[in-house]
């Protein structure tokens, strides 16, 4: 038996209980809470010096969580476009996209799955890199980093 919920909201959220008869052994039942989170995104803005080294991190809130166990990606935004920089997926290389020639040679996937872009140029101001992890199917957490170059 299952129970099929669609257009979650989060007013779905709360203790469901099922119960049948079993012959000849009696009543069965089971109880699930579920709660039904917003999928979140986060913003953030990072500062960076000309012909200097980005670093930002994937989640900046994720410390304790182990983000090599699920498929992530990157992402750069501009203008109203995104395009894919990298995706990683879990115990495999990382696959860096025909959309990275955009920042030529310059983006890695750096410890923890952190995106580097080195050297930043001023062409990278304004952009925006994202970073959506795949916790499952249907929840992605993203981070997104507005970046600011400035000159010396």
């Amino acid at each position: 038996w299952a129970l099929h919920l669609k257009n979650i909201t989060m007013a779905l959220s709360g203790q469901y209980e099922c119960t049948f008869a079993t012959y000849p052994y009696g009543t069965k039942d089971a109880r699930l809470q579920l709660t039904v989170k917003a999928e979140e995104e986060r913003h953030y803005l990072k500062k960076v010096c000309l012909n200097q080294t980005l670093e930002i991190p994937c989640l900046e809130d994720a410390t304790s969580e182990n983000l090599s166990l699920y498929a992530l990606k990157w992402l750069v935004g501009e203008k109203g476009r995104e395009e894919e920089l990298v995706t990683k997926e879990p115990s495999c290389p990382a696959v860096y996209r025909n959309s990275s020639m955009l920042l030529g040679q310059r983006v890695l996937l750096g410890l923890n799955n952190a995106l580097k872009v080195s050297p930043t140029k001023i062409t990278d101001d304004g952009r925006v890199f994202s970073c959506h992890v795949l916790y499952h199917p249907e929840r992605v957490q993203k981070s997104s980093t507005t970046v600011r170059v400035f000159g010396k």
